[in-house]
């Protein structure tokens, strides 16, 4: 019913920085909040940021906040999360996802999910 698709992943050197895109396709996208997940080998899935419908109100994890920022443009259907300063702690697969709640964090409060891009962070 709906369908996500992910780019702008990709290589890049500490402290260097990446924009993360995600369209969204097949039913009304303006209505749902949108999150941003990451999960490296061996590690579970965990919650970035997330943003309301409106984009009015966001959300973002202890690690990320102050270096990653969400946005979104409705007009394009598309959800963003702008990466700087990145670390190799930062090193995971990026996955965004839908939700009819408002601004949740848990994995569970999300109904689709896009296939995912590799975002590599080297020292």
């Amino acid at each position: 019913q709906v369908q996500l698709v992910e780019s702008g992943g990709g290589l890049v050197q500490a402290g260097g920085s990446l924009r993360l895109s995600c369209v969204a396709s097949g039913r009304t996208f303006t209505r749902y909040a949108m999150g941003w997940f990451r999960q490296a080998p061996g590690n579970e899935r965990e919650f970035v940021a997330a943003i309301s419908w409106s984009g009015g109100s966001t959300r973002e994890s202890d690690s990320v906040k102050g270096r990653f920022t969400i946005s979104r443009d409705n007009a394009k259907n598309t959800v963003y999360l702008q990466m700087n300063s990145l670390k190799p702690e930062d090193t995971a697969v990026y996955y965004c996802a839908a939700s009819t709640f408002t601004i949740p964090t848990m994995r569970t409060a999300y109904d689709y999910w896009g296939q995912g891009t590799q975002v590599t962070v080297s020292s």
